[in-house]
């Protein structure tokens, strides 16, 4: 089978293409043909192992493993002798953040580790673009206590979170600001979004209303400087550490403060919320949004652009089909 592999940390140019040996799956375990993934920010991340901490999970010096992918979508090949609950030709997906192999034409996985049933309906494409981004967009409600019927502005909205989360907030009854580049804006609205500010013409942390949530998505702004955007008991949500690592640190030390308080998403878990995904795709309140995709052929310059911030949704790899 062809694979995306790497020996060492670095820029997307370290990724090669291999031919390597079909995997053999255990008792325990299944063999996927991977139909199709995404490259995401978190696939970046695992590829640079930055920021360092990253390392004491992946690897000090180089890594554990030279796969690489976080989450996929495909169909059962093989299945092992103790795996219960799966059946050959079922279509699957699942998701691993810190890798499960899945930028290669096979993979192995636990039959009880973070993989399910695909919902009927999707294309294999759609179905990938419908994990990483929204499982980190489904930790961040998790983990804010996130309350119905709110007003909330989300900054990177047209980012894999971003649009996942506003979907999201909108199924939860909410009233959205979404933060965008001009020429997504319409896409935004289709979304749902109440109302949508442009950042190449508009600061957002000068906005003149107030939010019960700030979800900033993307990581580039800070608590300080949406403050001033929050009711008084508001709640700011980065999905970065921010500079200095200070999101951690706040929020620990927020809530006991009271009054406005950073809460810091660490991801809830993944199998549960393959779950709530299926049931928000088969009820039809969340669509994927897909920026391009691409071939394994074309995995570097499929990286570079994740890295460089500018996609919009998410890019899918296509491996088969």
């Amino acid at each position: 089978m062809r694979a995306a592999r790497r020996d060492r940390y670095g820029t997307p140019a370290v990724i090669r293409i291999e031919d390597v040996a079909v995997p053999m799956p255990a008792d325990d375990e299944m063999l996927i043909r991977v139909h199709a993934a995404t490259v995401s920010r978190t696939d970046c991340a695992l590829l640079s192992a930055q920021p360092f901490i990253m390392r004491f999970m992946t690897g000090l010096r180089r890594p554990r493993t030279q796969a690489l992918g976080t989450d996929f979508a495909g169909r059962v090949e093989a299945i092992g002798a103790r795996v219960g609950g799966f059946a050959v030709g079922d279509d699957v997906w699942g998701i691993n953040d810190l890798g499960a192999g899945s930028h290669a034409e096979y993979l192995v996985i636990s039959g009880g580790d973070s993989v399910a049933r695909m919902p009927t309906g999707l294309s294999f494409e759609e179905a990938a673009a419908s994990l990483e981004g929204a499982w980190y967009a489904h930790s961040i409600l998790e983990r804010s206590a996130f309350q119905n019927e709110r007003r909330v502005l989300i900054n990177g909205a047209t980012g894999a979170i971003g649009s996942a989360l506003l979907q999201m907030c909108v199924y939860r009854g909410a009233i959205v600001t979404a933060v965008g580049n001009t020429r997504n804006l319409d896409l935004l609205k289709s979304l749902g979004a109440d109302r949508v500010i442009d950042y190449e013409q508009a600061d957002f942390t000068r906005d003149d209303q107030a939010y019960d949530y700030v979800f900033d998505t993307v990581g580039k702004s800070t608590f300080g400087a949406c403050k001033r955007l929050l009711t008084p008991r508001g709640v700011y949500v980065s999905s970065e550490p921010g500079p200095g690592w200070q999101n951690p640190f706040l929020a620990l030390l927020t809530p006991a403060l009271g009054g406005k308080r950073v809460v810091f998403p660490v991801p809830t878990g993944r199998k549960a919320f393959l779950e709530v995904m299926r049931r928000l795709i088969t009820e039809r309140h969340f669509r994927p949004v897909i920026d391009r995709t691409v071939t394994l052929d074309a995995i570097q310059e499929a990286y570079a652009y994740v890295a460089s911030g500018q996609k919009t949704g998410n890019v899918v790899l296509k491996l088969f089909g």
